[in-house]
């Protein structure tokens, strides 16, 4: 019988047990072990780097023939130099330290009592995706390196590309005496089979929902488990009074230019008043030599007249493509006020020559990302270090920003006595 003969609560239920003991055998191994498995995982990648492209091949071919939009068939497409990153970041995880073997904090009590807080593995990560293939090879390779049995449930968009590399990631992990239920990919695409996932709080610690405002929405209402959300990604630029124009030219640009079709791309310019028209100028031509239609409010009209005018909803949207709204303000606090009216939490940016206007702006901007002098685009696991990411999380609850191998573990207290009682 294969999974696909099994009624969603059976097969939900099999991947369910099978998670749960992988995720006890894991917590027992050693970080040589699991890293030795990521290398070699990396290594199957670059060795299956053609049946990999032959699977996408066919999902890319059924995104362009459903209409997909632009946005997500980027992220669906896999190239050769895509999966080399997708290896590289295995590799990078491999050589992190252990995210086990740290000790919090520990004291000592009135009482004698030796008090440890250590770090311990989450259990049982799921992680429920759209057309974004590389997310199998990064969730797989933080999950192992934290001790963590994996489920993780990607698009219809993306079934053959997951396949393809979970199951060459599948055998690096199990000739390394890896459990085989450490990582297990859902290959059924149905809505039944998610909502049965969502109901196993018995067996799944903790879900993490990667995809548009609908389907984040959708995962946390219908959860009976703690879901750690990635919502849409309204991130904004404020260039200051005090900006270097050059400077800030080029990070707007790169921000919205370099790849629109990711969370981490701007939505919003926010300019103030005081050098609206030399940035605007020199900027927009540029903006428009590369495709982007500008939506702006009446005082950035006046500048850039045949910018389209922009609504209310522009300043809250996630356009994930060549579409830039700007908003002329007359001072930081307004620019703050903006952002976190209109951003989504995820990632901000001021550009400015002025230390005390950037620490105002890190301080009272509530994202999970703050930057100064710097582009949104770097709020990304690798370019942080982390080797890759589970997601991005805009939440205030354990995890905020790109969750990497910490966010994958939590801790317990261990304490130690002579024979005390209370």
């Amino acid at each position: 019988m294969t999974s696909t003969d099994l009624l969603p609560r059976d097969y939900v239920d099999t991947v369910c047990a099978g998670a749960k003991a992988a995720a006890r055998e894991l917590a027992a191994l050693d970080d040589e072990q699991r890293s030795r498995a990521l290398r070699a995982a990396a290594s199957r990648l670059r060795d299956g780097v053609d049946e990999i492209l032959a699977a996408n091949r066919n999902d890319v071919a059924a995104g362009k023939a459903s209409a997909m939009s632009a946005a997500i068939l980027d992220r669906l497409t896999l190239t050769p130099a895509r999966i080399e990153a997708m290896a590289a970041g295995i590799e990078t995880v491999a050589a992190l330290p252990d995210p086990l073997a740290e000790t919090i904090a520990s004291w000592k009590t009135p009482r004698g009592l030796e008090i440890s807080q250590v770090r311990i593995p989450l259990g049982v990560v799921a992680v429920i995706y759209e057309a974004r293939p590389n997310v199998t090879a990064d969730v797989a390779a933080l999950c192992l390196k934290a001790a963590d049995a994996c489920i993780l449930k990607g698009g219809k968009e993306a079934i053959q590309s997951n396949a393809a590399i979970a199951d060459l990631l599948g055998a690096a992990f199990r000739a390394e005496g890896i459990p085989d239920t450490a990582l297990q990919l859902v290959r059924r695409t149905d809505r039944e089979t998610t909502a049965e996932l969502l109901k196993r709080d018995d067996a799944i610690d903790v879900i993490v929902p990667r995809g548009g405002p609908s389907l984040v929405r959708a995962i946390a209402e219908g959860s009976r488990i703690p879901v750690i959300k990635h919502y849409e990604g309204v991130c904004n630029v404020y260039v200051d009074a005090a900006a270097d124009l050059g400077m800030a030219a080029e990070i707007a640009y790169n921000a919205k230019v370099q790849r629109p079709g990711v969370c981490n791309a701007m939505e919003n310019l926010v300019v103030h008043r005081d050098v609206a028209k030399p940035f605007l100028t020199t900027l927009a031509p540029r903006l428009r030599t590369a495709g982007v239609e500008i939506r702006a409010d009446e005082a950035a009209r006046i500048i850039l007249p045949e910018a389209v005018p922009a609504t209310e909803s522009d300043w809250s949207t996630e356009y994930l493509d060549l579409i830039l709204a700007v908003k002329i303000v007359d001072s930081l606090d307004e620019a703050i006020a903006f952002i976190n009216r209109y951003g989504s939490g995820h990632s901000d940016s001021i550009v400015t020559a002025n230390d005390a206007a950037a620490e105002r702006f890190l301080a009272r901007v509530d994202s999970a990302v703050v930057y100064h002098n710097a582009s949104t685009r770097f709020t990304d696991g690798f370019e942080f270090g982390f080797g890759a990411e589970v997601g991005i999380s805009t939440n205030r609850i354990h995890a905020r920003g790109p969750m990497g191998l910490r966010e994958l573990t939590t801790y317990k207290y261990v304490v130690r006595g002579v024979g005390q009682v209370r």
